[in-house]
């Protein structure tokens, strides 16, 4: 088998042994450097790449054992081999244990260093195979992995695209029931209104799911660039509670809100924290039948904590893991209403996780739950509350 030409250095302060061990190897195919001392084969050995390195113990700067014990930690795939005239057993275990693959007496003759060396290189290229191997098998392990989650990920993508077909598909065929019973005359003219209002509800719930679904695409698009600006989360938080008063007058709910009077300001989007909001405190009305919905702002240190709490419903335990999962609906909640897309949750908490907040959910069955949203506060905030503290 045609031997594989090596990089090979020589670190021996003797220009004879220097020369001998390089005629024999270079005959051999190999590329031979030479240094005559430690300090300069240590600057060749960091400046180029060897496969394999012959070491004089005895050299007048520093010793081979000293250089080997730097180039173990240099690089410790390199294959030494330790050469002297001074050969003893007590020498040799230990330049084996310091790192040496073998260790060679002067004076030596071509044999001898033809066996040493070739040993030598062989040990590297089987340890290199080695390498490559498992090299190899990480990769494999890795493309595995990668393929059983694109699996997976193909998975969840068709039941998705099944969800949401089916979720645009339900209004869509009411719509046209209604329709068609106008149109074929089914419906006097004095219920026609009312079905064509009963038409406009399940559009309005199908433009609501679509623009759900077009917020969720957005936040979750790796490249998506969200234009942020300083917004006084506690007035948004004033305005949809604003907007809610109605919901709440008309089913006769206690409505409690503690706001802080001076300005709160995240780095956000202002839609996003609107909507962050709009689903909390609807959802809290929407699943409360009788009793209160109370919301509460509080600024923490270098973080703005808000709870919206309620008397409704409440989630069982082993409904709270999937709660913020799309389209997920509790029993409870499908049962208490027909009307929800179950995407109000999860586009609540992709807009937490977007603006790096946390959101967290406490609930009792039959009690309540209060959802707890805690915000990173903007840097303009803390000097922003202390002008108006002053005016």
């Amino acid at each position: 088998m045609a031997v594989q030409p090596a990089n090979i250095l020589v670190v021996d302060d003797e220009l004879g042994i220097r020369e001998g061990v390089r005629r024999v190897l270079t005959r051999e195919g190999h590329r031979v450097v030479g240094a005559n001392s430690g300090e300069a084969g240590w600057e060749l050995l960091q400046s180029d790449d060897f496969d394999l390195v012959l070491i004089d113990v005895m050299m007048s700067d520093i010793s081979g054992m000293e250089l080997l014990q730097r180039l173990v930690e240099l690089n410790p795939d390199i294959i030494c081999i330790m050469i002297t005239g001074y050969a003893t057993i007590s020498m040799a275990v230990q330049a084996i244990k310091e790192g040496a693959y073998d260790f060679i007496a002067k004076p030596f003759d071509a044999n001898t260093l033809l066996l040493a060396v070739n040993q030598g290189l062989d040990r590297r290229r089987l340890a290199m195979e080695a390498c490559r191997l498992a090299d190899v098998e990480k990769e494999k392990d890795a493309l595995e992995q990668r393929k059983t989650e694109l699996e997976q990920l193909d998975r969840v993508k068709s039941a998705f695209t099944v969800t949401v077909a089916h979720e645009l598909r339900a209004p869509v065929a009411a719509i046209q029931s209604y329709l068609r019973l106008i149109l074929d005359g089914y419906i006097p003219a004095d219920r026609q209104r009312e079905y064509l209002i009963r038409a406009e509800t399940r559009a309005r719930a199908q433009l609501d799911l679509i623009g759900d679904l077009l917020d969720l695409a957005r936040l979750r698009n790796p490249d998506l660039c969200i234009d942020r600006e300083c917004v006084d989360i506690a007035q948004e938080l004033r305005d949809v509670c604003e907007l809610m008063a109605g919901q709440i007058q008309e089913k006769s709910l206690q409505f409690s809100v503690s706001i802080p009077e001076s300005s709160v300001h995240v780095l956000a989007n202002t839609r996003h924290i609107r909507q962050l909001w709009s689903n909390l405190i609807s959802n809290a009305i929407k699943y409360t039948k009788a009793g209160s919905v109370t919301v509460v702002m509080e600024v923490q240190d270098s973080k703005v904590v808000t709870c919206i709490t309620d008397t409704g419903i409440g989630i069982a335990k082993e409904d709270l893991d999937r709660i913020f999962e799309d389209f997920y609906r509790t029993k409870a909640a499908k049962a208490y209403t027909q009307m929800g897309t179950g995407l109000g949750l999860s586009l609540v908490k992709r807009i937490v996780e977007t603006y790096g907040g946390e959101i967290d959910i406490q609930s009792t069955v039959g009690e309540g739950s209060q959802f707890t949203v805690t915000l990173p506060l903007h840097a303009l905030s803390a000097s922003t509350r202390r002008q108006e503290e002053t005016q």
